[in-house]
């Protein structure tokens, strides 16, 4: 996530997920209980395209229904050949002058892991408009997580009852919140396999509170509210799914302490691989997570 106009004070951050259960954390007895349940027979109503032909792949755009109301773009990448397929749910990270910061992020690598024979859906999030973070309501920012963590299980829903996908082997790709909200999706749905977290850290606030001028006890009262949803309270909870975490060396908004922090508070299987780069990450980090998810899904390695 880059903020080209602000100064970051120490990281980015993450949210936290509860399973459909209540969730009240120690050291968070001031915030209220977080629920991550939701209307799983709420209809979906998809209405797709044409596939676009792709080498070996088909790329289709489609909508669907929003919980929170309203549609959702997204796109499903699939091979061409018939039959069940491992899944992968992509989903993208934040920067609000980046021409891929929507679904588009992860397109290229979705269309070889097509090739290589796994079912790739790319999703829209709340902060695919790049004006989302400086024109949202920062009293929602609570709120606005529990509903971006449903909407992520709904995104869920569609790829595993999708009829060429194999609902029992999905694996989670996210960068930056992606990553962060992902570390939430683990905690309250069962469903994915394994997980690649891209540049993600270990709380909200240091998010949220970006551009806010706010001191003393009221900074404080945003970091008691969004305390709940500090994922590295929570990454335990992917164990025993094997987590995969990519971290920039140059990365100044995830310092080396913070990737540390978030990775320690994962349960194993894990496993932790740096690169010289920046917050974006770079060409060595796909490579290694196309290599690494194709290996997971026991795709044919091209």
């Amino acid at each position: 996530m880059i903020f080209p106009k602000l100064q970051r004070g120490k990281t980015m951050g993450t949210i936290i997920l509860l399973s459909v259960a209540v969730l009240a954390l120690a050291g968070a007895e001031s915030s209220p209980p977080v629920r991550f349940d939701y209307d799983v027979k709420a209809p979906l109503d998809v209405q797709a395209g044409a596939p676009t032909p792709r080498e070996g792949a088909g790329v289709r755009e489609l909508t669907y229904l929003r919980l929170a109301g309203g549609r959702t773009g997204a796109t499903l990448v699939a091979p061409e050949a018939p039959g069940r397929h491992p899944g992968v749910l992509f989903v993208h990270w934040y920067e609000s002058e980046a021409t891929n910061s929507n679904r588009t992020q992860f397109l290229e690598e979705a269309v070889g892991l097509a090739r290589a024979g796994a079912v790739s859906l790319l999703i829209d999030t709340m902060w695919s408009d790049t004006k989302w973070f400086f024109t949202r309501d920062p009293a929602d920012d609570l709120k606005n997580s529990i509903g971006q963590v449903k909407e992520l299980r709904r995104a869920l829903d569609l790829l595993t009852a999708r009829p060429e996908v194999d609902p029992k082997h999905i694996v989670y790709v996210g960068h930056d919140f992606g990553a962060m909200y992902g570390a939430l999706l683990g905690t309250a749905d069962g469903r994915p396999s394994a997980y690649v977290l891209i540049a993600g850290t270990k709380s909200f606030s240091d998010w949220f509170l970006l551009g806010r001028k706010l001191e003393g006890d009221a900074r404080a009262a945003v970091v008691r509210e969004l305390a709940p949803l500090d994922p590295q309270r929570h990454a335990s909870a992917l164990a025993p799914k094997p987590v995969l975490f990519q971290f920039g060396t140059e990365d100044h908004f995830v310092p080396a302490a913070d990737a540390d922090a978030f990775f320690a508070s994962a349960g194993d299987p894990k496993e932790i691989r740096r690169y010289a780069c920046g917050h974006p990450m770079n060409d060595a980090a796909r490579v290694d997570r196309v290599a690494w998810v194709t290996a997971q899904l026991g795709l044919r390695a091209r």
